[in-house]
C-alpha cells in the first residue's frame, strides 16, 4: 500500500517510527506537510495539492496533526475522507478529542468515570465553582492547553479564585477539576489500537510536579492495568470515535478517571517503557482495514 503521514516534521520520533514500520512490512510511505497542502473543493473531483502538483493517490493516510494547526489539518484530513481515502482517525474524532470539554461532556454522556469538573463563564460564579469541585486544592485548566502547559495546581480557595479571576480576566476557556491526590501524580497512558489496548505505562510526575507529562520531566514505567481500566480506555476512546488513541487514566479511591483521550499519542515513551512495537502494529491494523485500490508507486532509488 501506499501510506501518508500528515505531519510538519519527518524528525520527529514518532513519524520516523511509523516510516520505518510501514517500509519493513513492504508498503511505500510519504511524508506530506500538512500545511503545504491546499484543496480544490468540487463536486465531482475532489482533489488535494501539494507544492504546485495534484497529490499522488493514497491508500491510506495516518494523521499527526499538532494541537496549534487543529483546524487547518482537520480540513485537509477531510479532503482525504471526500477522495475515499482510508484514515485511521477521522477529523470528527480528532476535533473531538482536541476540545478538552466536548470530549469530556461525551465521556459523561456515556456514563465513564471523570473527575468532577466545573466550567463558568462569569466571575460572579466563582465561589459556587470552586465549591462544585470539592474546594480546594483544585485544578484549573486551559482548554487550548497541551503537555501540561496551561495547567496549574491551586493549594487554597483563594489561590484559585485568584488564579480563575485571572485567566478569565484575559478571555482565557478554563475549566475546574477535583485533584485527585490519591493518584500521588501519577497516571496511567494505555494506548488502544482499533478494539484493545496494546500497551500501558505508568507516568510518574518528577518531584515537586504534580503534572506527570513526560515533556515535563516525569518518568515511565510499564504497568499492569486492570480489566475495568482496560474497559474504560477503550470505551473512552470508542466514544471519542478514534481507532487509534492515547487514554490517560487517574487511579481514584473510585475507581479509573479519565483525564484525556490523545488522537495523536507520540510513540517514544511508550516504546521505550514497554519494549513493544507499537509503530508496527499501527501499520498491521491499516493492513486489515485499508482496501488498496490503487498500485502503489514505485521506491524512489537512491
Amino acid at each position: 500500500m501506499h501510506i501518508a503521514l500528515l505531519s510538519r516534521n519527518r524528525n520527529l520520533y514518532s513519524t520516523r517510527r511509523l516510516i520505518e514500520a510501514a517500509e519493513q512490512r513492504g508498503h511505500t510511505a510519504r511524508v506530506v506537510d500538512t500545511l503545504r497542502c491546499y484543496m480544490s473543493i468540487t463536486s465531482h473531483h475532489p482533489s488535494i495539492h501539494y507544492k504546485g502538483e495534484e497529490i499522488e493517490p493514497f491508500d491510506a493516510v495516518i494523521p499527526r496533526i499538532g494541537s496549534s494547526v487543529t483546524f487547518y489539518g482537520c480540513a485537509v484530513l477531510r479532503q482525504f475522507e471526500m477522495m475515499g481515502t482510508y484514515v485511521i482517525n477521522d477529523n470528527v474524532s480528532i476535533t473531538r478529542s482536541r476540545d478538552k470539554l466536548r470530549s469530556l461532556q461525551l465521556l459523561s454522556r456515556k456514563g465513564l468515570g471523570l473527575p468532577i469538573t466545573g466550567f463558568a463563564h462569569s466571575p460572579d460564579d466563582i465561589p459556587d465553582l470552586i465549591t462544585m469541585v470539592k474546594g480546594a486544592p483544585l485544578v484549573i485548566k486551559l482548554l487550548e492547553g497541551t503537555q501540561g502547559i496551561g495547567v496549574v495546581l491551586a493549594e487554597t480557595n483563594q489561590a484559585a479564585e485568584s488564579v480563575i479571576q485571572a485567566f478569565m480576566g484575559m478571555k482565557a476557556n478554563i475549566m475546574v477539576q477535583e485533584y485527585i491526590k490519591e493518584a500521588r501524580g501519577a497516571d496511567i497512558r494505555c494506548f488502544v489500537i482499533g478494539d484493545k489496548v496494546v500497551a500501558t505505562m505508568k507516568r510518574q510526575a518528577a518531584d515537586g510536579e504534580f503534572r506527570s507529562n513526560l515533556h515535563r520531566g516525569g518518568t515511565a514505567s510499564v504497568i499492569r492495568i486492570t480489566p475495568e481500566e482496560r474497559s474504560t480506555a477503550i470505551r473512552a476512546a470508542k466514544a471519542m470515535g478514534l481507532r487509534v488513541a492515547g487514554v490517560d487514566l487517574l487511579r481514584s479511591n473510585h475507581g479509573p478517571v479519565i483525564m484525556e483521550v490523545n488522537s495523536s499519542p507520540g510513540l517514544q515513551g511508550i516504546e521505550n517503557a514497554t519494549g513493544k512495537d507499537i509503530a508496527g502494529m499501527i501499520i498491521e491494523h491499516i493492513e486489515k482495514n485499508a482496501v488498496p485500490v490503487r498500485k502503489a508507486p514505485p521506491k524512489p532509488k537512491g
